[in-house]
């Protein structure tokens, strides 16, 4: 049967027989109730894990912090959460003139006023006080202490001062957390840059030369130190209250946590798991992955979930075919410097423990792969981008697997794997 893989607004089919494909990976099928966004919210507002509803924690006068994610996460919807959360609180007593709308962008680029307004909405920017974090601004940052793993903890003293905090998030796996959403809203959210750079500093192994954590990997909580950090310096900010959604890969809302920001959120890591982290019995010489098409190959940088994906299933030394169209280049002008300032690992490497950046890194893991395995890159952008790595470049997927067969001594054997939305689908050995 024929197998086809996205790419861009396109499609490559897999021209390879039948009996060499041994595996197809997809999402798993999670029966969960059919429910309108708003109800979702609703239910679990109603059904808080680990603590107790909103509306029976705060009094009038209480003033009131509530964290979105920022503008490259608007798939997110906050402007529909809010409208049900300003519901309750405004019946608890609470006045709009006393809750501040916070944008956690990290360490991400600021927002304009209208992105700000498109986020949560035309008549909620007309009524309650939204800013835009900023990760420099050190009048407005204050300092709680240091983690056990050494991070100075800096948050924004909106927050810091406020009575409640409520963050507003989703939750996903990712490549150094673990997890998304939770602790991570205050955390790279709205801490500042030191912290976030001491932090994220945590997913390399001590010592130049030394390479990354393999603790810090998708779906680990357990043993992972960037994320127990993150939690420890993220549970410095008292009285925090947590709504988080669960999407499928459209990015439909199909389930929605609520309560103590760790309870409510190991629950939504455990049905991310259930639906996207797909067990396998062995490793395979032969993985070939897309990212799942535009939007989500827009750029080098975005299907970086993929090919974390690609390496839990993949035998050392093995044959990675990605495919993403990146029509729009590198998507991060760190990820650019980390794939063409260098020419050898140990720089990277030095770099990035000089200049932490989430861009850095994923520039950093792309050469990375390349030194490992047989990594070949389907994509429009320019081979000359990447001539300072080891990643072979071609335009289509029968050219990959032409140059894969060349590269292996002329014919391609061996058992395949198939990912076709490896954005999502998380790998599990068994």
């Amino acid at each position: 049967m024929p197998y086809c893989l996205k790419y861009g607004n396109r499609e490559f089919e897999v021209r390879l027989p039948d009996e060499q494909i041994k595996r197809v990976l997809e999402p798993n099928q999670v029966e969960l109730p059919v429910r309108a966004p708003r109800e979702l919210i609703e239910e679990a507002l109603d059904n808080p894990i680990g603590t107790k509803r909103i509306e029976e924690t705060v009094k009038p006068g209480d003033r009131i912090c509530i964290v979105i994610s920022d503008v490259t996460r608007s798939w997110q919807k906050p402007g529909m959460i809010l409208g049900v959360l300003l519901e309750r609180l405004n019946g608890a007593g609470i006045r709009d003139e006393d809750i501040v709308i916070i944008s956690a962008r990290g360490t991400h680029r600021a927002q304009t006023p209208d992105e700000l307004r498109t986020l949560v909405t035309d008549e909620i920017y007309g009524r309650v006080r939204v800013v835009d974090h900023d990760p420099s601004d050190e009048s407005n940052l204050t300092y709680l202490g240091t983690t056990s793993r050494g991070t100075p903890v800096k948050l924004n003293s909106i927050a810091v001062n406020s009575d409640h905090v409520i963050l507003i998030g989703a939750v996903l796996h990712h490549f150094l957390a673990g997890f998304s959403g939770g602790r991570k809203s205050v955390i790279p959210g709205i801490a500042s840059r030191e912290t976030v750079q001491a932090n994220h500093s945590l997913s390399l192994n001590p010592g130049l030369g030394s390479g990354g954590n393999p603790n810090v990997k998708s779906g680990r909580l357990e043993g992972n130190p960037l994320h127990l950090d993150m939690l420890e310096g993220a549970l410095m900010l008292r009285n925090c209250f947590i709504i988080n959604i669960v999407t499928d890969d459209n990015y439909r809302i199909v389930k929605a946590f609520a309560g103590d920001m760790a309870k409510a959120h190991e629950e939504a890591c455990r049905l991310v798991d259930r639906m996207n982290k797909v067990r396998i019995d062995r490793l395979y010489p032969i993985v070939i992955a897309s990212a799942g098409g535009y939007p989500k190959d827009i750029n080098v940088y975005q299907p970086l979930k993929t090919l974390c994906h690609m390496l839990e299933c993949t035998e050392p030394g093995g044959t990675m075919i990605m495919l993403s169209e990146s029509r729009e280049g590198f998507g991060s002008p760190d990820t650019e410097k980390q794939i063409t300032g260098y020419d050898n690992m140990l720089d990277r490497e030095k770099a990035l423990r000089e200049k932490y950046s989430i861009g850095a890194h994923t520039g950093y893991l792309f050469a990375d792969a390349a030194e490992k395995y047989t990594f070949i890159y389907v994509t429009d952008f320019g081979a000359e981008n990447f001539s300072k790595t080891k990643m072979h470049v071609v335009r289509t997927l029968d050219e990959a697997l032409d140059l894969a067969a060349a590269l292996n001594g002329g014919k391609l054997e061996g058992d395949v794997l198939l990912m076709s939305n490896g954005s999502v689908t998380l790998p599990e050995l068994a």
